[in-house]
Formats: C-alpha cells, structure tokens, sequence
C-alpha cells in the first residue's frame, strides 16, 4: 500500500513539473486602480497558491487558540477530579419485615 502511495505521489509531482514548465510564458495580471504585475504564469499560480495556503493557516488559529484552551480547562478539571477522594458509599439497609 505505501508503494501505491508513493508511486501516485511521484507522479502527481512529475505531472505538476511538467505543467510548470510548459507554462513560462509571461502573462498579465490587472489589478484595481490600474496596477498590473507581469510575471510567468506558473509564478502568478505559485502566488495564489501561498496566498491561500496563509489564509487558510490564519483561519484556523481561532479554532486552534479555543482547542487549546479547552484542553488545558479538561486538564485541571482531571487532576481535580483524581485529587479529591471518591465518596464511600454505604451499603443499603436490608428491609424491615
């Protein structure tokens, strides 16, 4: 199975190689208020993509912060819970007849 899975990795790199280098050529990039970047496409592709990697990264720092917390919260309530001694329990009274 790991075979599979790197086979399919190498050729997934292989393919994306090959896509970045038949697409050099340069392209145009407008932007608002008249501003443009011209650079080859591959490198305006590289760009998105780390920008959308990033955007990704900073909207699960929320989520991650409140994990943390919450994990540190269960935690102290644990150790709480396994410092205070547990309650005996008496037996119940038999019935009287």
């Amino acid at each position: 199975m790991r075979l599979i899975a790197w086979v399919v990795r190498v050729l997934v790199f292989v393919l994306l190689l090959v896509l970045a280098l038949d697409n050099t050529q340069p392209s145009t990039l407008n932007f608002l208020a008249g501003y443009a970047w011209q650079a080859p496409l591959i490198l305006i592709g590289l760009a998105f993509f780390v920008v959308g990697l990033l955007a990704g990264l900073l909207s699960a720092v929320p989520a991650m912060f409140r994990l943390r917390m919450e994990n540190g919260r269960l935690k102290r309530d644990l150790r709480t819970a396994r410092e205070t001694p547990a309650p005996v329990a008496e037996p119940p009274l038999p019935p009287l007849i």
